[in-house]
């Protein structure tokens, strides 16, 4: 038996079945980690299994991916284009965390209307509504809000007893561990069809590829990943996005500050700057990511400042709104006038008065440009017969998973 989804096809799971998106996972922390001996199970399911590179979607940024994986598809036809945007209806800048955004249905809410029980866990409980909307029953919880579940809101009750840790801090480590720690103890006592685990970028953030902290996380993450294989499940690995070093040669973020740049061109306030990387969580990154779309005043040659725009050093794409969201596939009606993109070690602010960067504890680490579009996508199956000449993207990861996996 299959479902349809958004113009395409899938076979429901006949094992027990997680997909996750680890946050922020550039392909060399992979890489860095195997070379030091701290996956081990990850190194044998690389060797054995599934490996390979994918793009994730552009904005390179948690909610428009983490949507796209869970509906098999596109910004474009999903309609999530970032974490935040600027509503043109309302005149108000706002989070795309209401399921009211949504544009589509999840590969998710099929598999629990078909009779499957799906199972959620977020780090953060910005996606969680996001995840969960249209699913029939199941459970659906976040790390940060793991102390007020109820049986009514998220399927489940006493998740702190479930997992036997106290609720993590948001800006910690720990977070995304005890979205692992969950999902195995879920697996081992309740054994969900469908599990889909999603963590957060805090570590990688503040720590390289390679560097202890770093591969302290990911030998934590391949531990539990070891359990579920363990438990029989087919597993599939993939990001939301990748991570770059967003400074300059003294270590200070490298920010093109693009609200005072345009107000200086064309008059204070003639222009509307959006950073679609925006949401609670501004410690570890200030706000500042490599992606941003403005809304212009009318009259305005948007190709003519495009062309401005790509001679200011750290621009590596300026382009007008239908060009955008064809090259992008994003909604046209939920992106500014232009879109810009800057290079792999710059990132791109509102106004410099507006970014408190004093948090950062680091040099700056961020991400949303097409520098963090390669991903991995890794299965703990063989799967002959893959096209090797396909682009794979992040949201092939369910089928992946539930087409060639089972």
């Amino acid at each position: 038996m299959t479902i349809e989804v958004n113009q395409r096809s899938y076979k429901l799971p006949s094992h027990p079945t997680v997909v996750v998106c680890i946050d922020g996972c550039e392909p060399d922390y992979f890489a860095q980690a195997v070379a030091a001996g701290d996956m081990p199970w990850l190194k044998h399911t690389l060797h054995d299994d599934t490996a390979l590179i994918a793009d994730c979607v552009i904005p390179s940024f948690t909610n428009p991916n983490n949507l796209s994986i869970v509906t098999g598809a596109p910004p474009s036809v999903h309609g999530i284009c970032g974490n935040y945007l600027f509503d043109v209806e309302s005149g108000t800048e706002v989070m795309m965390n209401d399921p009211k955004w949504l544009r589509a249905p999840s590969i998710l809410a099929a598999l629990s209307k078909a009779g499957k029980r799906c199972a959620v866990i977020t780090a953060k409980d910005k996606l969680r509504k996001l995840l969960g909307h249209g699913m029939q029953g199941g459970i659906c919880f976040s790390s940060e809000k793991s102390d007020a579940v109820t049986m009514e809101e998220n399927g489940i009750a006493d998740v702190l007893g479930l997992v036997g840790r106290p609720v993590p801090d948001v800006y910690s480590a720990e977070l995304s561990e005890f979205v692992f720690a969950a999902g195995v103890q879920l697996m081992r006592q309740q054994r969900p069809d469908f599990m889909y685990l999603s963590t957060t970028d805090y570590i990688q953030h503040k720590h390289a590829p390679g560097t202890p902290g770093a591969n302290a996380f990911y030998a934590m993450m391949d531990g539990y990943l070891a359990e579920l294989d363990e438990l029989g499940c087919v597993i599939v690995l993939t990001a939301d996005h990748g991570m770059n070093a967003k400074t300059r040669m003294d270590a200070k973020p490298d920010v093109i500050y693009l609200q005072d740049l345009l107000d200086g061109w064309l008059g204070a306030a003639a222009t509307r700057v959006i950073l679609p990387i925006t949401d609670p969580y501004v410690v570890h990154h200030g706000a500042l990511g490599s992606f941003a779309t403005v809304y212009l005043p009318a009259g305005t040659d948007d190709q003519a400042l495009c062309d401005r725009l790509l001679k200011q050093p750290g621009i590596e794409l300026a382009l007008p709104r239908a060009e955008a969201a064809e090259r992008f596939e994003l909604p046209a009606d939920r992106i500014g006038d232009i879109v810009i993109v800057s290079e792999r070690s710059t990132v791109l602010g509102t106004s410099a008065a507006r970014h408190d960067l004093t948090a950062l504890e680091v040099p700056l680490r961020s991400h949303g440009g097409v520098s963090e579009q390669r991903v991995p996508l890794i299965m703990n199956r063989k799967a002959p017969g893959l096209d090797p000449l396909r682009r794979w993207r992040n949201f092939d990861a369910f089928e992946l998973a539930l087409n060639h996996g089972q």
